[in-house]
């Protein structure tokens, strides 16, 4: 039998995770809208996902810092993704660290049932910690893909998000009168200086 695309038998779909991190301001979302809408455009279902707590630019859109944005769904919890997620090809989640650690279990489930899973998100928070679920996300996933901002005071690559404001709680939405991105020299400048 001769292959053609009308009777080759159809694919089996297969379910992956893909980690974008990286700092404030270094193009997370605005990655994560590129690959949805490319997906769309090759007519898959997609549906995006974002923690309710994040309307800093919208309450039902993912918008990237140049303003790109994509429709989403807010919600409360990892486990309202399952149950919203439906038949879809393809999820994805923005400000992942955000999410509850059942966001992990929640991308295994959903890659398992062979859909792909698109997670944006700060693998670190001010301090240089692991942030949320990212470091397990990044673990379990098949593509983890870092993408780094431009340190503001020096031009070398970002490595975290810094805190300008003084306010020692984890999360703290914000965005350049809040959070700068610089480089590791710079930040061990910086918390040198303030011991």
């Amino acid at each position: 039998m001769i292959y053609s695309e009308r009777n080759h038998p159809k694919q089996q779909r297969r379910g992956s995770i893909e980690v974008i991190c990286g700092s404030m301001f270094s193009g997370k979302t605005e990655e994560l809208i590129r690959r949805m809408k490319r997906a769309e455009f090759a007519r898959q279902s997609v549906e995006i996902f974002k923690p309710r707590i994040d309307t800093r630019y919208s309450e039902d859109e993912v918008v990237s810092h140049d303003r790109t944005s994509i429709r989403s769904t807010p919600v409360d919890s990892s486990g309202s993704i399952l149950l919203l997620a439906g038949d879809v090809d393809v999820v994805g989640v923005d400000e992942a660290q955000f999410f509850d650690d059942g966001l992990i279990n929640v991308c295994i489930q959903l890659a398992n049932q062979g859909v792909r899973v698109i997670v944006a998100g700060l693998d670190m928070d001010f301090k240089g910690n692991p942030f949320g679920p990212m470091p397990a996300l990044c673990a379990v996933a098949e593509d983890v893909y870092k993408v780094h901002a431009i340190c503001v005071r020096c031009g070398a690559l970002a490595y975290i998000s810094h805190r300008l404001v003084d306010n020692d709680k984890q999360v703290l939405l914000g965005e350049t009168a809040e959070y700068e991105p610089i480089c590791r020299d710079c930040y061990n400048k910086i918390t040198t200086q303030h011991q």
